[in-house]
């Protein structure tokens, strides 16, 4: 196995949740960084621990994320980051993988399983070797603590609770 490092500049961590039951906010967060040892081309042995610094979330709206990073939602002061650590890798064919991992949001661990598609690897201008994934998942954010919202005059709420997660990396091995 070999350890791979995160690309910051061609990686993203995304989320996408409803809004008022009728559209969506998307956001990320700027600042996360992972342990990586894997063979890229079968990960079902990896060893995979990503840190999420919560006070890097951005919605483009600073107000949003000021209130994102209060005791209503994330709570960063006392939790400044979220983790997720993998327990289980299982190849789906194809270079597709189901990826199942303890994700600690507020203090709260819960398991979540990400689907895993390995978009391939190349060489970059530099001669660096370069490997890309792409994981999608989604989780209940009243299941981690995040439970704050605002009943709607219309009905509903201000907030949905399924939060999409969206993550495309670029990993260069360690040099």
């Amino acid at each position: 196995m070999t350890k791979f490092n995160v690309d910051v500049a061609h990686s993203s961590l995304g989320f996408e949740v409803k809004h008022m039951m009728i559209s969506k906010v998307k956001g990320g967060f700027d600042t996360f960084t992972a342990d990586i040892d894997m063979n890229p081309e079968d990960l079902t042995s990896a060893s995979i621990k990503f840190d999420i610094d919560v006070n890097s979330i951005n919605s483009n709206n600073a107000d949003r994320d000021n209130h994102l990073k209060s005791a209503d939602f994330f709570d960063a002061e006392q939790f400044p980051k979220m983790t997720f650590v993998a327990t289980d890798i299982k190849s789906e064919g194809a270079g597709e993988y189901k990826l199942t991992g303890d994700f600690t949001v507020k203090g709260v661990t819960k398991p979540v399983t990400f689907d895993v598609e390995y978009g391939g690897k190349g060489t970059n201008p530099w001669g660096v070797e370069v490997v890309a994934f792409e994981a999608t998942g989604k989780i209940n954010r009243k299941e981690f603590g995040l439970t704050w919202n605002a009943a709607l005059e219309t009905g509903g709420v201000l907030v949905g609770e399924d939060i999409k997660i969206k993550i495309e990396l670029e990993l260069n091995p360690a040099q």
